[in-house]
Parts: structure tokens; sequence; C-alpha cells
């Protein structure tokens, strides 16, 4: 059995109920990129797990890390998180000579992996796009989805290279014929059959695909930008990849943070555009109806499609704390409507962007949270992009780097947080969506509870329910009053928010934050939920 470094624990002890809501892996980790898969667990045979394949954002001052892990689930236990370990390492060339004389690995970008049999076994083949010079197309293989995986394509010429034709961001397909097809690319796309013989190279008598669909700065309602995934869903082909938006579509500035899909009767395409399957920027619309971005307004995105246990989700992830190299792995339900023979078509729907992740029934209320699972935050003013920063006039989900070592369970409260930071007044935080069926009617007193560090001035948090606004629908329920003599330690806030108990079904709840003090944040948010009184 492949021993991990951290084991997962489902702890019914946990105070902070972090299993399933988005971000779905534990807040320390830093998973972008993440190719989810259904594959047989080895060590169960006949049981399917989820397992997420991405880059590692452990570098934090630049992109991803130089190895690449694994985490996976049961397929009827979303909750079950477990970390399978490191999977994959760039450290030495074909002969077992180090690399580099500091020892160090390649960086390792964001990866694909696939799986066919070969004399009646599985063997899995990962992509890790590695982007070192003479090593871009390098591939690795297993006869575990959890590796580890060991490079299968050095040249024969030169020990320190491989061979092959994938370049950035590769994705491949084992096609139900056992025919091999690739695709990469940067701002322009390219596809290709590949040798099955080597999983590397073209196969003899094809030709690289150029321009599969079209690119941003060429013509066409594609504007592939990078991150391609490749699904066959019946007998359609769907390709999912980063699309950059055409300045003012959606009624905001162009972006890459938004995921969209292509379909074809041919894995090669020629492809139909279908649009816009998760926008990273959480669209919403302000107080008086304009299109506004309610989480971070710009970075790129990365992921893929999967069905499980009848229920089709969208797999991405978001930017955390100021800057891009902090990004954590996101899910959102979705609907795929696929019909068939040559003049079929693929529907997907848009997917929102919420803190629910797999609790696609809703928050439970009666549960705590850490306040970094939050869907909505804005300020008073628009965020400012100057990349790869960003800066924010109020609040946002600061990026927490935890020592992780010595704990058995990484859903521990101790290190399982990130905290919301910067709430300045006009500053909106919302969490989407919390289901009340379990505390409808309820004959006691329901309280909000933050657990918070007052900041030492004068300030109002407003709890509101289905809109931050009344203008808009929204409803005050309750509300919590900071004072500049607390101290500046954690307490617990609490707001009476009783008349919550007449509602059913899910809700979104907001904090919107006041202050006489203006650009200053009257305090930092660490959890929150609902208790009995």
């Amino acid at each position: 059995m492949k021993k991990a470094s951290i084991v997962v624990l489902a702890s019914a002890l946990a105070c902070i109920n972090t299993l399933a809501q988005n971000p779905y892996l534990p807040l320390w980790e830093y998973i972008p990129d993440g190719e989810p898969y259904l594959f047989e667990d080895p060590d169960n045979p006949g049981k399917m797990r989820v397992y997420v394949y991405g880059s590692h954002d452990s570098l934090i001052k630049e992109y991803c890390g130089r190895e690449q892990v694994v985490w996976s689930t049961p397929e009827d236990d979303l909750t079950a998180w477990r970390y399978d370990g490191v999977i994959f390492e760039s450290k030495k060339d074909a002969e077992g000579n180090w690399l580099y004389e500091n020892h160090q690995g390649d960086i390792l970008y964001a990866p694909d992996v696939t799986v066919r049999e070969e004399n009646g076994k599985k063997v899995y083949y990962l992509f890790p796009n590695n982007q070192a010079n003479g090593r871009k197309n390098m591939i690795a293989k297993s006869d575990r989805p959890d590796g580890p995986f060991e490079v299968c394509n050095w040249n024969p010429s030169d020990p320190a290279k491989t061979v092959g034709v994938l370049d950035f961001d590769p994705a491949v397909f084992v096609d139900d014929d056992g025919r091999v097809y690739g695709y990469w690319g940067f701002e322009r796309s390219f596809g290709a059959e590949l040798d099955p013989n080597t999983m590397a190279t073209v196969k003899p008598g094809t030709e690289i695909i150029t321009d599969m669909v079209s690119a941003r700065r060429q013509e066409g309602v594609f504007r592939f930008f990078e991150a391609s995934s490749l699904r066959k869903i019946k007998d359609k082909y769907v390709f999912v990849y980063s699309r950059y938006t055409e300045e003012g579509e959606f009624g905001l500035p162009a972006s890459n943070y938004t995921l969209a899909y292509a379909w074809s009767n041919n894995p090669l395409g020629p492809f139909t555009y279908g649009g816009t399957i998760i926008d990273g920027r959480a669209r919403g619309v302000d107080e008086i109806g304009n299109i506004v971005p309610t989480a971070t307004m710009g970075g790129n995105t990365h992921g893929g499609i999967l069905e499980i246990a009848g229920q089709w989700y969208v797999f991405y992830h978001r930017q955390c704390g100021t800057d891009e190299f902090s990004r954590q792995a996101m899910v959102a339900p979705i609907e795929v409507k696929v019909t068939e023979g040559p003049d079929g078509k693929v529907e997907i729907s848009e997917g929102e962007y919420t803190s629910e992740g797999f609790a696609i029934g809703g928050l439970d209320p009666l549960a705590t949270y850490s306040a970094g699972i939050a869907c909505w935050y804005t300020g008073p003013e628009p965020i400012e992009q100057n990349y790869p920063r960003f800066m924010f006039s109020g609040s946002y989900v600061e990026a927490l780097r935890h020592d992780v070592t010595g704990y058995e369970n990484p859903y521990d409260p101790t290190i399982n947080s990130n905290i919301v930071v910067n709430n300045t007044d006009g500053s909106i935080v919302g969490y989407k969506y919390f289901n009340f069926d379990k505390t409808n009617g309820l004959e006691c007193d329901l309280m909000l509870a933050l657990d918070a560090v007052p900041a030492g001035i004068d300030g109002t948090i407003d709890i509101m329910v289905d809109s931050p606004w009344e203008s808009c629908g929204g409803k005050k329920v309750g509300s919590m009053k900071l004072v500049k003599e607390m101290p500046k330690k954690k307490r617990v806030l609490l707001a009476d928010v009783s008349s919550l108990t007449e509602l059913k079904g899910k809700h979104a709840i907001y904090l919107v934050i006041s202050s006489e003090v203006k650009s200053q944040s009257v305090c930092e948010i660490h959890t929150i939920g609902f208790r009995k009184k």
C-alpha cells in the first residue's frame, strides 16, 4: 500500500466542518489546475475513488511547485478527502544524475493523467507539464493512480532530455477504440493523434492540428487562452479550456478567469463553441444593477468536468490572498445534456461560484466554518490589479501558510483556516448558501457567532439574508457592535438572528460592515456559524 505523509481523518470531534464545502480541500493546501478523474481504488478492487491531479502552489512567490501531489476520496463520500502524497518530481536524468547541482527539481505546472490497459493491466500516464528546456514533453507512468510515476520517454541521445510533441498545459485522451489524442497550447491551441507506442509522439501518417479552436487574438468566438482538457460524453467530445473573454463581455473587463467548453463529433474537431462553464470572478450585481465581480476580479483558472454518482461537477480554482500564487481547489455542480447523433449537440449549464462545494444541498447552519469559505468579498471601491498583485479596498480572504508538521488530521481547526481580513467600512462578506431546514421552527433563540479579532475601532456588522441590500430584497436579521475599547484578541461576537428560524431551504448570508473610521478594518473574521441559545 502506498504511504502518505499525512492521513486525513474525518473527525466528528472537529469544531470546524470543512470536509465538503468550497474550497473542498484543507484550507492550508493550494492545489490549482485540478483535473478530476474516477479511477478504481487499487487497494479496494471494485471500489472507485475520485482523484484530483493539479499543480502545487508551494513556491509561494511564483506559480506552482517542484512536486505534484494527489488527493482522493471515495466516489460515495465526497467529504473524506485523503492526501495520497507526492506522486512525481523531476530531479534526476535518465541515468540517475541530479539535473541541478542544488538537487532541486524542475517546476511542474498544470498536469493531466490518463489510463489504458496494457497486457491486461491498467497503466496510468502522467503528463506533468514540465516546462524546463528539453523536458517540456515529459511523460511518466505508474501501475497505480496515486503513483509514484516514473519518466518513460527519455531521449536515447541525451539523458537529460525527453522526446515528444506535447507542450504547455498538456491534455491526453484515450478513446474507446484505443486511439490516443493529445491537446496543448498557450494563446494558440494544438491537437494531434499520438502514437500509442510512445504516448508522446505524433502517430505516423498524421499531422498536428494547429489552431484547433480560435485563440483570443484570432477571429472567432472560442478565444482560447490555455488549460486544455478533453472528455468524451456519450458520442460527443467535449473540450474544456480557459477562455479569454472579450472586453465588456458580461459587463466586465476582459479576463482569462473563466472556463468554457466546445464540442465535436470527432476528437480533433471541428468544434462548436458551447459557452462558459464557470467564472472565477463570481459575477454578481451591485445595488444599482451593475454587473460586478464579487470575489477576486482576475487571475487564471484551469480544470475539468466529471460525473460522480449521477451529478456533474466542474472543478476549477480560485485566487486567494493578494497575488496569484495561492490558488485553492473549487467545485460547482453543473448540468450536462447531450443530444446524440451527427446532428446532436452538448449543452452545459454555467456553474455558480458558491461556498457550498460538494454540499450542494446547502451548508449546515449549526456547523462552524472557517470564514475563508466566503464566496463574496467586496469593498467600497473596486479591486485594483497590477499583475500579479491585487489591491483590496475592503474584505478579502488571506492566504495562510500553516506548518502542518505533526498534525494527523489535516482538517484540524488549528491549521485548517483562512481568515477574512481588511473588513473596512463598505465591505461585504457573503456565504452562499446555508440550508435553514434544520433550524426552521426552532423554539429557542438562534445566534450567529463570529470568531473574530477586533481592531480597536468602532464599527457595526449587519447580518443580511438573501441580499446585502434591502432595496434588492435583502432583510436585516441581526447586528453586531464593535467598540474601540475591545481588546485586540480573539473573541466570539454574537448576534440574535432568531427570525431566520422562519426560513426553509437555501439562503445566502451577508455580513455588511460599516464604520465612521474609513479605510481601516474593524476586525479579522476567523470562523462563522450559527448556534442555539
